[in-house]
């Protein structure tokens, strides 16, 4: 997907006014005699930007605007190195509002809904984008922030919501416990707003079949505004992003040579009109494709297809690479095994091997030992290595209110 003129003017404009900060990132284009973008070949001149940038520049090195602009913080997790700290505008966070409200839009959701809000509030991008963009469409907002599932239950029950904004972590737990409790003709809920992690066919199908709804995937991340920056339409051929706001490439992630659209790679994305903390081709280490050509829906945004992943994700055991997506499709192959996971490396001192332990949930209409011999035989065959297996039963491994942590490798402690 080629750089618009259009784009090239908002990117030319956002060189001229960083180069006049002394933010981190005025003084590197300064530095490297930058004075603004008139083609793509100088768009591509741009280096890329980085988390690493963004901790480097900790706390608000980034910070493109004078103090008495900025009306909000927010920051990632921080669960690894200095957390990234970004700076909003009053603009910046009605731009977001008005992206996320076109994703409801998108999702066919009206200002008749109700949308209970489950993400969490605070620092994190979450919850309060996700309750801007539904006051900013105009619709019913039930803030609720994450846990304390009884009163998510009871609230989504007397309150008639229509409408689930979740991790698709968090929607399975509602999923699991709806189900047990057998309130599912007590409820109204109709679509589902899902985020900030992957999640696999199975537990998408699991899911919209328990709660009776449509799955939408919205996207994002702390560094591009938050979630609301794309979503996905009812034709459910990839998600829509906003080319008004932000310009995606997407990149190989070993050389960063742009790659074909259609084409898998790391996306890429520049903020064409951010004011407080502008980014210029941010890596953002998730994987995807732009899906060529007109969706369906007759919506002319750009789409992303689901994320697969992402290039940190990576684990490598008996140098054989590996990514979550495909040991989920894997197990997606075997019959009765859930989408619920956990892969344990370790190291084994005695053979100086590598040794990879794999947990998975299955349903107690199969034979647990044939279920796990059915896995290994699918894993050493695609993926060339064999993993000791355990079948466990459904709902043994934890369920988190957030994103799941699938992958513990223990050789790194």
């Amino acid at each position: 997907m080629r750089i618009s003129e259009e784009q090239l003017k908002k990117v030319d404009a956002q060189i001229k006014r960083l180069i006049k900060t002394d933010s981190y990132y005025g003084k590197m284009y300064r530095d490297l005699g930058f004075t603004g973008c008139a083609s793509e070949e100088e768009f591509l001149r741009i280096p890329f930007s980085s988390k690493e940038d963004l901790r480097n520049a900790y706390p608000l090195g980034i910070q493109a605007v004078p103090d008495e602009e900025v009306v909000r913080i927010h920051s990632s997790s921080g669960t690894t190195g200095k957390p990234v700290i970004i700076p909003y505008t009053a603009k910046d966070v009605d731009d977001w509002a008005t992206m996320f409200a076109r994703c409801y839009e998108l999702a066919g959701i009206t200002k008749k809904d109700r949308i209970q809000i489950t993400p969490g509030y605070g620092l994190w991008t979450a919850g309060i984008g996700f309750q801007a963009g539904c006051e900013k469409l105009g619709a019913m907002a039930i803030p609720m922030g994450p846990g304390n599932t009884e009163k998510q239950l009871q609230m989504m029950q007397d309150l008639g919501s229509t409408v689930i904004c979740a991790t698709s972590s968090y929607a399975l737990l509602l999923a699991e416990e709806i189900n047990k409790r057998g309130l599912k003709d007590k409820i109204k809920l109709k679509k589902g707003v899902i985020g900030s992690e992957r999640w696999s066919d199975k537990k998408r199908e699991y899911i919209a079949n328990e709660l009776g709804i449509e799955l939408y995937d919205i996207y994002g991340l702390t560094e591009i505004y938050g979630p609301g920056i794309g979503v996905n339409c009812s034709k459910q051929t990839g998600m829509h992003c906003f080319d008004d706001y932000l310009y995606i490439e997407i990149i190989n992630p070993k050389t960063g040579e742009p790659v074909p659209d259609g084409e898998m790679g790391e996306i890429v994305i520049t903020t064409l009109v951010k004011e407080g903390a502008p980014l210029l081709r941010f890596r953002t280490h998730d994987m995807s494709r732009i899906i060529p050509g007109d969706c369906p829906c007759g919506c002319k945004y750009p789409r992303l297809d689901v994320i697969q992943g992402r290039s940190d994700d990576m684990f490598k055991v008996h140098g054989v690479n590996m990514f979550p997506s495909q040991v989920e499709e894997i197990l997606g192959m075997v019959e009765g095994v859930s989408s619920e996971y956990k892969i344990d490396i370790a190291h084994d001192d005695e053979t100086n091997r590598d040794i990879i332990m794999l947990t998975a949930e299955a349903d107690g209409r199969v034979n647990f030992q044939d279920t796990a011999d059915a896995v290994r035989s699918l894993f050493k065959s695609r993926m060339s290595v064999t993993p000791r297996v355990n079948i466990v039963p459904l709902q043994t491994l934890p369920r988190s209110e957030k994103k799941t942590k699938r992958v513990f490798d223990h050789r790194e402690e």
